[in-house]
């Protein structure tokens, strides 16, 4: 089992050098229209998770993902909402380039995949949860994630405009009620308490904290503040508008406890023993760094863009090898390796 780990993580350090060397982003993100996604997925290069298996299809053609490779008990092909609402948004694309009823179709699919998966209850509005173990975090029971609910507000309201079917409306809203508490009340955030709101990717014991999930958690967010407007539903609109605004000023609060001096750290885990210094890939660094970029197109703050362009200088050779003696540490720590 080392040694497959050791093959797998010295794959994907190769890899990763040209990873998101050149990340497709869209400009047009504050129309009340929601048209192309903020990054511009596409179908024929979403086909891997983890780079060790492909995708299976169910009958509905909705993606079945692997469990990642140090996952052992329970190892095998999983609903994982993160990347099945990637894809969805890749499949819409699709749709906007080509008008193929077809497309049309197989995108709804993916929305009422999220309709019919969908949890409720009085105190969690919507939610959805994940299966597959997650080692890392001593996570074994399924989980919740800011991530998804973000994928699934972000599908749900292009349904919506699509059909006009407001059923989508009505359960994106409800997905907006997790956001608004901790972790420890069974919602998907951390830190509000202190000022600092972030929301979690992976729900687990303790704060996790990783960086790419909070800012795309931030664009679902933002997609329901461009596509509901207040004479549309005041209430909902409003919740979104003041998540959003107060995860960007987490996110901008916490962003100088990312930076390495000369890399980013992947999260900021509280987890008895976790490392604290593990830093992201070179590939993450370019998406965070993408992210921020949008981010900043869209909310004007210059802390988002002063942070890109350090991340931007930090990605050169001298750095890339410092970073992985830090990585190789960390993963030892996991005993990922």
């Amino acid at each position: 089992m080392k040694l497959k780990n050791a093959l797998f993580f010295g794959k994907r350090l190769l890899t990763d050098f040209n990873e998101n060397k050149h990340l497709a982003t869209c400009t047009d993100n504050k129309s009340t229209e929601l048209t192309y996604y903020y990054f511009l997925f596409e179908e024929d290069k979403i086909n891997t998770r983890g780079g060790n298996h492909p995708f299976q299809f169910d009958e509905a053609g909705i993606p079945l993902v692997h469990s990642y490779i140090d996952v052992v008990d329970g190892k095998g092909y999983y609903y994982y909402p993160i990347t099945i609402g990637q894809y969805a948004l890749a499949v819409f694309h699709s749709w906007l380039k080509t008008h193929d009823s077809e497309k049309k179709a197989y995108f709804l699919r993916f929305a009422d995949w999220f309709m019919q998966q969908r949890e409720e209850s009085p105190e969690l509005g919507c939610y959805w949860l994940t299966e597959t173990a997650k080692p890392e975090y001593r996570v074994t029971t399924p989980w919740k994630s800011a991530f998804t609910q973000s994928r699934a507000i972000s599908i749900l309201l292009r349904a919506w405009q699509m059909t006009q079917n407001t059923e989508y409306l009505h359960a994106a809203t409800l997905a907006l009620i997790p956001f608004t508490k901790d972790i420890s009340e069974g919602g998907v955030s951390v830190d509000r308490a202190i000022g600092e709101t972030f929301y979690e990717e992976y729900t687990a014991a303790y704060p996790t904290r990783v960086l790419d999930g909070h800012i795309f958690s931030l664009f679902g967010l933002h997609d329901y503040i461009r596509a509901v407007p207040e004479e549309v539903n005041p209430d909902g609109h409003a919740l979104a508008l003041h998540l959003f605004k107060e995860g960007v000023e987490g996110l901008i609060r916490q962003l100088p406890k990312f930076d390495m001096g000369y890399w980013s750290r992947f999260n900021r885990c509280d987890l008895p023993g976790y490392p604290q210094n593990d830093p992201c890939t070179i590939g993450y660094l370019r998406l965070v760094r993408h992210q921020l970029l949008v981010l900043h197109q869209i909310t004007g703050k210059d802390e988002l863009r002063a942070y890109s362009e350090k991340f931007r200088r930090y990605d050169n050779i001298r750095n890339i090898l410092k970073m992985y003696r830090h990585k190789f540490k960390a993963l030892k720590k996991l005993n990922r390796l």
